[in-house]
């Protein structure tokens, strides 16, 4: 009997040991499913904040940045590091800008929650990294009182259906966030300005080149994140700290990888400030006519020029020092041009040459003087130096600027440049990459804007009208295919188109002229610019 009532037994016990296991799964799966929308906020953030782990090694690294980093990575980690963590908290407070806007409050809720940890998270680890500086200690803890107000009031919105109450809510939530948003990125920029002063505080000081060049590769690094990380840059000084390595022998190797990173930095007015205050326009000058330093440097300091010297800065205060050493500075740079072993460089002395010539004639008479024309038509036959529509671009910007001239007709005609400015206005990109595309606009845009201008010329209209420019011109007009569908491209051969026909009306068929030439030139733009193409 004992038998049976063991196995009755056993039965019994696996029986309630399967209803039991089948209530857990049930509970556990209940509690998931309740657990999001009943959240307790407090505990949620200290255990969100709680590290994982720290090495004992590298107590100074942020828990994120991984363990074993060794002291030269460590600035480059918390530096991405809080970049990556920033923007997932400005990515949150966003959502929920837009979640309040459309009233979905438990998303609301959600978000804030999210929100909240994230910003206790980032706090948490930069003090265990790094110790908070004391004037960003007040903007942290205002910040994480503005987060925990966002979390409950949020969460009040949850328990009511009352419009007024919940409308009354909007507008209060509304300004916290903003608070919120203001208050993070004011913490944000302080903690970026910190690990900023680290680097540049390693250029300034170290001896070692192994040491500065890798704080200004993270220097570097960090200008590609956009023009407000690059104001911060250069308000920390690098730009000052990165000129004085410039100014040493001893540091000649890094002379290229420093003076990149200043072209970067300059890419905002607060870097081209702290360059003129400093003299960094002479200290250009002195690398680039310096011909027994390397190319390479002299490359990047071309680079810096073209910056400072783009159309695209709303202040120009910083040529004033710059006109003091246009003449060696522009005569380095067509030497440059001359000599370049490879596209890349040619690039960047032409685009600062171009720039240059943009905002002062002298700067075309000097080019003149120093057979400008005849060094950039030989490099356009150089397919090592000239290879791709940028580099064209600029030679043809420069050739636009000096055929304002009237002695530069004869030179470019004597340099065979008529029948380049034509191939010039056959450039078509190579891929489908928009930038190429437009590219090749500028290039037929200035090739035809430089055709009018030397065809004032009657010698350079003649050379023209026999190298068969008016058919080109006439189908770049017509066909809205060959110009990339571009008006600015449209205009300029419209305006080249008349230039010839001025001095030699028999080279335009009668038909060609009733309707490209007679009308007024706006009229012409629009029959032309409304044409559409037989593909019979």
């Amino acid at each position: 009997m004992a038998a049976p009532q063991n196995s009755r037994s056993s039965s019994s016990s696996l029986s309630t040991a399967k209803r039991m296991h089948a209530i857990q799964v049930d509970s556990v799966q209940r509690w998931m499913e309740d657990l999001r929308h009943m959240t307790e906020v407090e505990c949620m953030c200290v255990l969100q904040s709680k590290p994982i782990g720290v090495d004992e090694d590298s107590p100074g690294e942020l828990i994120v940045s991984g363990a074993g980093a060794t002291g030269d990575h460590v600035t480059r980690d918390n530096l991405q590091t809080l970049l990556k963590r920033a923007l997932v908290v400005s990515t949150e407070l966003g959502k929920m800008f837009q979640r309040l806007e459309r009233g979905r409050w438990q998303r609301v809720h959600g978000t804030a929650v999210r929100a909240n940890c994230h910003v206790r998270s980032l706090v948490h680890e930069y003090s265990a990294a790094r110790g908070t500086p004391a004037h960003m200690q007040k903007y942290e803890t205002a910040l994480l009182e503005k987060c925990m107000e966002l979390t409950v009031i949020t969460e009040r919105c949850l328990h009511t259906d009352d419009e007024y109450f919940l409308k009354s809510m909007k507008e209060a939530i509304h300004e916290i966030l903003t608070d919120v948003s203001d208050s993070f990125s004011q913490m944000i920029d302080m903690a970026l300005a910190n690990e900023i002063q680290i680097l540049i505080k390693q250029v300034e000081e170290s001896d070692d080149v192994f040491i500065i060049e890798n704080a200004i590769s993270n220097l570097l690094s960090l200008t590609q994140d956009g023009p407000q990380l690059c104001s911060i840059i250069a308000k920390e000084g690098a730009v000052v700290a990165l000129l004085k390595i410039c100014r040493q022998d001893c540091f000649s190797s890094l002379y290229a990888h420093a003076l990149r990173t200043v072209a970067s930095i300059c890419c905002v007015e607060e870097g081209i400030t702290q360059l003129e205050k400093v003299d960094g326009v002479l200290c250009l000058a002195d690398i680039l006519t310096d011909e027994a330093c390397a190319e390479a440097a002299r490359a990047e300091a071309a680079a810096v020029v073209a910056q400072i010297t783009s159309p695209h800065h709303t202040s120009t205060q910083h040529l004033a020092s710059f006109l003091e050493s246009m003449q060696d500075i522009v005569t380095a740079l067509i030497k440059l041009c001359e000599s370049a072993s490879c596209g890349e460089v040619f690039l960047l002395a032409s685009a600062a040459l171009a720039n240059i010539t943009f905002f002062d004639s002298m700067a075309c008479e000097i080019l003149l003087q120093l057979n400008a024309v005849h060094i950039l038509l030989q490099a356009c036959r150089d397919r090592q130096r000239v290879d791709t529509p940028y580099s064209k671009d600029q030679v043809v910007t420069i050739l636009a600027n000096l055929s304002v001239l009237e002695q530069s007709a004869s030179e470019v005609l004597q340099e065979n440049g008529i029948e380049r400015l034509l191939l010039l206005l056959g450039e078509k990109p190579s891929s489908s990459n928009p930038s190429e595309g437009a590219a090749c606009e500028r290039v037929q845009q200035k090739a035809a804007v430089t055709l009018a201008r030397l065809s004032r010329d009657p010698d350079v209209a003649q050379a023209a009208i026999q190298l068969q420019a008016v058919p080109r011109l006439i189908e770049l007009c017509r066909s809205p295919a060959e110009r990339n569908n571009s008006d600015s491209v449209l205009v300029a051969c419209l305006a080249a188109l008349r230039r010839l026909a001025a001095g030699c009306p028999d080279s335009i068929a009668p038909s060609d002229h009733q309707q490209l030439i007679k009308p007024r030139l706006v009229d012409s733009f629009l029959l032309c610019s409304n044409m559409e193409e037989s593909f019979v």
